[in-house]
């Protein structure tokens, strides 16, 4: 049996999160999607603080997709947090927006986001999405080994 990878989704918005859910539902990923609804959430998530302190209910994601504009604490502050600790600057993070700025694109990479997607108008284009995410991050790609 695969091993289930742990998926952190960071998003504000209500809507996106459910379509995020159903389009890995529909993709069939062998996964988890645990969800923090604003910046502070995910850093709890992710440091296991908060609410978020049971490693086994919430383990290190395998990966975070984040939203870059959200209310307090944006996306860009929430990705230069996890980058700038070594425990989980390995973690994946790609950034899933609505945002074309060239400025937000410049900045994300600046601050090491591994992947910068703009979020599809359309559901098929979403699930299409997600696959392509499954395909390269979940499939493909060879993940450095996680700090213990």
């Amino acid at each position: 049996m695969a091993e289930i990878i742990n998926i952190l989704l960071v998003e504000d918005n209500r809507m996106d999160t459910e379509l995020a859910i159903d389009a890995f539902e529909e993709s069939h990923v062998s996964c988890k999607v645990h969800v923090a609804d604003n910046g502070q959430k995910a850093l709890d998530y992710v440091y296991n603080q908060g609410a978020f302190t049971n490693k086994e209910m919430f383990p290190t994601p395998d990966l975070i997709l984040l939203d870059l504009k959200m209310p307090d604490m944006d996306g860009h502050e929430v990705l230069r947090c996890i980058k700038s600790e070594n425990f989980f600057k390995r973690i994946p993070i790609i950034i899933l927006t609505s945002s074309k700025e060239n400025a937000d694109l410049i900045q994300c990479y600046d601050n090491f986001a591994n992947s910068y997607l703009v979020k599809p108008v359309s559901y098929e284009g979403f699930v299409e999405m997600v696959q392509s995410i499954n395909d390269y991050w979940l499939k493909l790609n060879t993940p450095p080994p996680k700090f213990s």
